[in-house]
């Protein structure tokens, strides 16, 4: 499962020959790549392609060969959705083609304080949000505040009808709030009620993790988040300890049980583990 390749020490372990580019066409001209790490928006046109995340360097070939089979232009635009390593990765060698990277200023410091190297860094940052007018689409980039990151952004086609959430959004899984990254339980409420403003009924979702999802899927996630935050806001007015909060799957089993969640990324402790440092305060 490609949420076990989160970070890149993980994925050192992971036979990179075997992995597989897939593509999934999405709405009109957008599509979303699949591979190992987090999931790749592409819109393609006359203007250049334009892509959302690149996943790790060791796959960038890869992803290059796919993005010919879809246009003949070059791949021109490049959006970080936040800082992680499987969706940044592949960055320095897509820069390296002459690829304009952009991403919020918080994507920018934290790659250039995770790492001695200074490739491959957006050179276009912002700070609450960019439009961008490509291949027929009015693009909106919108940074969302201590989401699953400090620096998140939905990134909206509104003429194909396609939004791209980044990891702000994991589709058909507990998901993964980044504390230490100034990740937030409130932060990422906030971000799904922001990401369901922009859009309607039949837009189609490319998820940070999971398969392509409807309004509907999107919705759901957003009653997960709300229900499991005032669960735990519940048991920590009740007096109950972290330990007891941890050990309680009913605070979560509503939507997947532990035994369902033993092969998340996130599973169901580590999920309210998450809920309760980030709310105990």
């Amino acid at each position: 499962m490609s949420l076990l390749l989160m970070n890149h020490s993980l994925f050192a372990f992971q036979d990179m020959e075997d992995i597989q580019i897939e593509i999934v066409p999405v709405n009109q001209n957008v599509y979303m790549l699949k591979g190992a790490g987090g999931n790749i928006g592409v819109l393609t046109g006359e203007d250049g392609i334009f892509m959302i995340d690149d996943q790790f360097a060791a796959l960038s070939e890869k992803i290059k060969a796919k993005l010919i089979t879809l246009s003949n232009q070059p791949l021109k635009y490049l959006v970080n959705t936040h800082h992680h390593g499987d969706h940044t990765g592949g960055n320095a060698n897509f820069q390296e083609d002459g690829t304009l990277i952009l991403a919020h200023e918080n994507v920018r410091k934290r790659l250039i304080a995770d790492s001695t190297k200074m490739k491959g860094l957006p050179i276009l940052t912002f700070n609450d949000q960019i439009n961008l007018h490509i291949n027929g689409n009015d693009i909106v980039v919108a940074h969302v505040h201590n989401a699953h990151t400090d620096g998140d952004a939905l990134i909206y086609f509104p003429q194909s009808n396609v939004l791209h959430t980044g990891d702000t959004f994991f589709n058909g899984m507990f998901p993964y709030i980044d504390l230490k990254s100034g990740g937030s339980v409130d932060g990422d409420i906030i971000a799904a009620k922001t990401g369901l403003s922009l859009i309607n009924e039949n837009t189609k979702i490319i998820p940070g993790h999971g398969n392509i999802a409807t309004r509907s899927d999107y919705a759901a996630y957003l009653n997960m988040l709300e229900t499991i935050r005032n669960n735990v806001i519940a048991a920590i007015k009740k007096g109950k300890s972290e330990t007891e909060i941890v050990e309680n799957e009913s605070i979560t089993n509503t939507f997947f049980t532990d035994e369902e969640a033993s092969n998340f990324f996130i599973n169901g402790k580590k999920i309210r583990k998450t809920f309760y440092d980030s709310l105990k305060k």
